[in-house]
Formats: C-alpha cells, sequence, structure tokens
C-alpha cells in the first residue's frame, strides 16, 4: 500500500509540474506572440493624416537658477498617423548605407526614421525589414534627439523640435557623404551640424555655433533618446530590455520598463558613460566623449493611460563670445546587437568592435550576457568560430557539445565509473530488500555499508547532470539574446534555431492543417515537434542505460522524467533542444564505453525488452 501510494503520489507531482509549466511558461509565450503580432499588424493599418502637434519628448532645458535640467513631456497624447505619412509630412534628407536605410527629418534634425534592412521580421527574405526608428505621431515613435539649451536668462532662439532646419547643398547620408544640415536664428547665432555615419551603425554628430551677435551667449549641449509608449518585451528574467547604460564608477545601470515607471527619473553625474534602450536584439545608445563630464537622467512620464521613456544627458556649459565658435561632438548607436560590432571584451578572445575602436567603457554590456558572462562569452564565441568554419550554428552546437564532453571527460568518467559499480552490485541491493521487507532502516544501513565496502558514492551518477547545468543554461542564454543565432537555419524543417519546432506531432507534422494549440483547456499542451520528441526517447534511453532505482516512487519519477521534458522542452529554442538530444545521444555512448571498460555490462536493450516485456506482461493479465 505504501509503495501503491508512492506512485499515486509521483505521477500526481509530475503531472502538476507540467501543468505548471504549460501555465506558467508556454501560455505566457504564446500570448506575447499572439499580442505582438497583433501590434505589427496595428503598425501597418493606415491612420488619419497628421495633424500640427507638440511632440511629447523631453529636451532639456535650463532652471530658474541656471542649473539645466529638464521639462517634463506634453501629457497630451498625439494624434496617430500612418508611419509613411509621418515621414511624408516634413522634409528630409535620405539615409542610405549597406544596413541601414531610412531619413533625417529637417523638422528638428530628428533621426527618427531608421530600418535595417539585412534583418526581416520574419525567416523570409521578402518579409519586412525591421523598424527601428520612427517619427512622432506615429503608434510607436522612437527617435534621437541633439542640441543645446540656453542658460538661464538668455532670450537668443534656439533651434528646438520644430525648427526648420537647412540641408546645406543636397544628397544623401551614406558612409562617405556625411550631411551638413544649418539654422540662423535671424539674431546672430548660426548652428551648423555635420552628421556622417559608418557602414554599419554609428552615426557621428558635430555641432557647432557661431556668434556674430551683440552679446555672449551660454549654452549647454545635450543630447537624447526618446521612445513614446511602452514597447513590448520579451518578458523573461534572464534578459534585460529598457533603458540601460555603463555610467563610469556607478557602473552598469539598468531599469526595466516597469521599474523606471515606478522611480519616475532617476540621475546620474558620471565621465566616461554611455546610455540608451535596448530591444532583445536591436537597441540605440548615446556614445559621448569618453572624456565627457555628463548629467545623465533616465526618466519616465506618464501620457494618459501609457507612457514616455527617454534617456538623455547634458554636458558643461560653453561660453560663446562675440565673434566666436563653440563645438560638440556626439555619437549615436542605433541597430542591431552584432557581436562583432558592439564587440567582446574577454581575456586573450573577443571581438574588438565599437567597444575597442571608441574605447568605450563597458559596451559590450549592451548584450545582456548575464551574471555568468565567464561562461556565455567563450560558448558564443566558440560557436561563432565553429560557425563561420562550417556555415551552420547547428554544427556549431554539436562541435562545441562534443568539446564540451571532452573537457568534462575525466569528471565523467569517474562518476560513470561510479554508477557502473553500483549496477554491478543491485543483485544485492535485490537481495536485501527481500531479506528485510518491512524493515526499511534496515535496508538503508545495509546498503550503506554496501556503497561503503565498494567505495560507491550513490549521488556520484549526479555530477555529470550537475555539471551540464550551467553549459545547458549559458546556451540557452546565447542562443535566446544573440542576434546571430536569429533566423539560422539548421538542416531540414528548422529555419531558425532560435525559435521553437515549427512541427507538431498533433497535426501529424503538418498532414492537418490546423493549430491545436488554438483549441480550449488543453491547446497549450498540443505544441510538440520532432526535436523535442528526439531529446525525450534519447533521455528515456539514457535512463534506461542507468540502474533501477530501488525505491518505487523513483522508479517512477525516473520513468516520466523523459515525457515531463519533453513537453518542457518543446516551447525552447530549437537549438538547446538539438543540444539537449545530442548530448543525451554522446552521454549513452560515453556511459556504455565507461561500463564496458569496468567490466559492467551494458544492459540498455536488457532493459528496453524488460519495459515492453512487463507492459505486455500486464497488459495480458
Amino acid at each position: 500500500m505504501s509503495d501503491n501510494r508512492n506512485t499515486i503520489l509521483a505521477v500526481i507531482l509530475s503531472g502538476i509540474v507540467l501543468i505548471a509549466w504549460q501555465y506558467f511558461y508556454n501560455v505566457p509565450q504564446m500570448e506575447k506572440q499572439r499580442a505582438e503580432t497583433q501590434r505589427q499588424t496595428e503598425l501597418l493599418k493606415p491612420t488619419a493624416q497628421p495633424t500640427p502637434g507638440q511632440s511629447p519628448a523631453t529636451t532639456p532645458s535650463p532652471s530658474a537658477s541656471g542649473t539645466p535640467t529638464a521639462t517634463q513631456p506634453s501629457a497630451v497624447a498625439e494624434p496617430v498617423v500612418s508611419r509613411e505619412a509621418a515621414i511624408a509630412g516634413a522634409p528630409r534628407v535620405k539615409i542610405d548605407t549597406p544596413r541601414i536605410t531610412g531619413s533625417i527629418s529637417l523638422k528638428g534634425a530628428r533621426i527618427d526614421d531608421i530600418a535595417l534592412v539585412q534583418f526581416r521580421e520574419t525567416v523570409d527574405p521578402a518579409s519586412p525589414p525591421i523598424v527601428l526608428f520612427s517619427p512622432s505621431q506615429t503608434a510607436a515613435p522612437y527617435y534621437a534627439e541633439f542640441g543645446w539649451v540656453p542658460a538661464s536668462g538668455t532670450t537668443a532662439r534656439i533651434p528646438d523640435q520644430n525648427t526648420e532646419w537647412q540641408q546645406d547643398g543636397s544628397g544623401s547620408l551614406t558612409p562617405t557623404t556625411p550631411v551638413t544640415l544649418k539654422y540662423d536664428n535671424g539674431a546672430g547665432l548660426t548652428f551648423r551640424r555635420i552628421i556622417s555615419i559608418d557602414d554599419r551603425y554609428l552615426f557621428t554628430i558635430k555641432d557647432e555655433v557661431s556668434n556674430v551677435g551683440s552679446a555672449p551667449v551660454t549654452l549647454y549641449p545635450f543630447a537624447l533618446i526618446s521612445r513614446h509608449g511602452t514597447p513590448q518585451v520579451s518578458g523573461y528574467y534572464i534578459l534585460h530590455e529598457g533603458l540601460t547604460g555603463y555610467l563610469g564608477e556607478q557602473g552598469l545601470q539598468e531599469y526595466a520598463y516597469k521599474k523606471i515607471d515606478d522611480a519616475k527619473q532617476m540621475t546620474f553625474d558620471v565621465t566616461d558613460g554611455w546610455l540608451g534602450m535596448t530591444d532583445k536584439y536591436w537597441a540605440s545608445a548615446l556614445l559621448p566623449d569618453t572624456t565627457a563630464k555628463l548629467h545623465v537622467t533616465y526618466r519616465s512620464n506618464a501620457v494618459g493611460t501609457n507612457h514616455n521613456y527617454q534617456t538623455d544627458y547634458l554636458q558643461d556649459a560653453q561660453t560663446l563670445p562675440i565673434g566666436g565658435t563653440i563645438s560638440a561632438n556626439a555619437r549615436l548607436f542605433a541597430g542591431a546587437k552584432e557581436a562583432s560590432v558592439v564587440g567582446i571584451n574577454f581575456p586573450l578572445v573577443g571581438f574588438g568592435g565599437y567597444t575597442k575602436q571608441l574605447g568605450l567603457n563597458h559596451f559590450d554590456l549592451l548584450i545582456d550576457w548575464g551574471w555568468f558572462y565567464f561562461i556565455t562569452k567563450p560558448m558564443f564565441l566558440a560557436l561563432d568560430w565553429f560557425y563561420h568554419l562550417f556555415g551552420n550554428f547547428g554544427v556549431s552546437i554539436l562541435l562545441v557539445t562534443v568539446i564540451v564532453k571532452l573537457l568534462f571527460f575525466p569528471l565523467a568518467n569517474k562518476s560513470y565509473a561510479s554508477m557502473a559499480k553500483m549496477k554491478s552490485v543491485q543483485p544485492q541491493l535485490a537481495a536485501l530488500k527481500e531479506r528485510y521487507p518491512d524493515d526499511r532502516v534496515k535496508q538503508q544501513q545495509e546498503m550503506m555499508e554496501i556503497y561503503k565496502k565498494e567505495k560507491i558514492n550513490p549521488i556520484a551518477g549526479c555530477l555529470p547532470v550537475a555539471l551540464q547545468i550551467p553549459v545547458f543554461f549559458s546556451l540557452y542564454k546565447v542562443l535566446f539574446i544573440t542576434i546571430e543565432m536569429r533566423h539560422a537555419p539548421f538542416f531540414g524543417w528548422v529555419k531558425d534555431l532560435s525559435a521553437p519546432d515549427p512541427t507538431n506531432l498533433f497535426t501529424l507534422f503538418g498532414l492537418f492543417h490546423y493549430d491545436p494549440t488554438q483549441l480550449p483547456i488543453f491547446g497549450h499542451y498540443l505544441a510538440l515537434g520532432i526535436w523535442p520528441i528526439i531529446m525525450g526517447i534519447t533521455m528515456w534511453f539514457q535512463m534506461k542505460l542507468n540502474p533501477t532505482p530501488p525505491d518505487p516512487t523513483q522508479q517512477m519519477i525516473f520513468t516520466w522524467m523523459p515525457l515531463i521534458f519533453t513537453f518542457m522542452l518543446a516551447g525552447f529554442p530549437a537549438g538547446l533542444v538539438i543540444y539537449w538530444a545530442w548530448n543525451n545521444t554522446l552521454s549513452v555512448l560515453q556511459q556504455s564505453f565507461i561500463m564496458r571498460r569496468n567490466g559492467v555490462k551494458v544492459e540498455l536493450f536488457d532493459n528496453l525488452k524488460s519495459t515492453f516485456a512487463s507492459k505486455k506482461a500486464v497488459s495480458k493479465t
């Protein structure tokens, strides 16, 4: 009766784990995907033509005391128009590079129209490119702005977000042709802005102001990145999405959108810093001179039921004398978080990217490598190296798994040797159960004596699994956060290693054209691809290779574990499931080799036969 109770309890607990996993992981993931699809659809819908309105961006301005502060953005929501209409509503300078297309608005001289042409919304190469920046009055405004803030008491007109700039000459902004914008305030101040761009994602802005007026002027350089509306985020604790920056001695300062909503505003006075906003794969960041003293602000402002977000900085004041000129330099990163472009700091190996090129302070942390960066970084570097060698990230995963197995072979060898010894004493353990059928305490005492005599560590078999966990996590992190894995194909039906296996057992792998996950109540359980099934089978083989636990509860847990993990990993990235299946296969081969070398019979196929034989016997009875 006790064994039966334990068995029933194990089944119930296994079911609870499976249900909880679906409820807390798969269901929210599917809901996020549906919400994102709906949001993208809304962005493409045409709406009414634009009407004049004040942008709710926060432009830094001086306080009555003369110290620069930031005014609160407008609490009035703007009329929403289509992206095309907003772009057509102001004169523009075209941006044309191998990786970026878009435009700069001459109204306010904002960089507010950027599309990443090398990245598409889906695996279909004909799908639309990823849109990063969009003008104000669209459904999701997101832009960068640069300029000057006048000191208190200054009456001179300074260009703002509504100022109409003029292009000096004509032509597009390309990596070989910078553009120059001008604004004359009609009272002696002439503003000149030179914008250049490289062949990746770096804008360089040089602002100059000349004074032919009748009085000196004191100005503060500023730069900001503004985003209107809370963006859709992945919502996983292993990935930061929101406001970010490495702010000198204060280190990495990350504020998720909810966190800055609660804080309203955070300020920092730093040197040698950068700041911006990051999504899972895309980011924008202000990269001031590393010697510049910065007054940095993160802020969130409520606009109706939504919020507008902003990161900005003010630099020290500059006094512009009569007949003189002052200048300020700024840089903007706006693009994909490619490791080779951003850079990776790691001893002996790594990528320089902008981190090294510009001498930036830990700019590689724009990519969220996590607390275990000492594992995730080399893991990515190894995967990337093999990818450039073989041209397939899936093959890279297989090869890196083999290397990890070889590195841990000595430790795994001891563990598997202990397991082999444990298997050899199974007849003695079975005899103990017959000798003391009703005395569990005596069974345990005699069992430990046998382990001590044979020098067996009963928990040594868990060591390979324990070692596998940080590797598993680091690979999961790399697959989840790095854009290099996005839309990276494997062989056959897997077109995106960062997405779940697209096949489904419950449609007979495409024979029936319907989505079983949409069914009520049980729909979320009905997503099971080919690779998760393969992983489950390899895990089952691995379980059958090990000695059968003497405790019935443990037996039941080990029996159900492969099935539970099959459903749990069904929603994981395909690359991770392929890794797990391949790792299980290598473990079976490795353990079989070690068992043979220790003179222990490999009873994998015997155990499989006995499993099916016992089921047949039960069915006959």
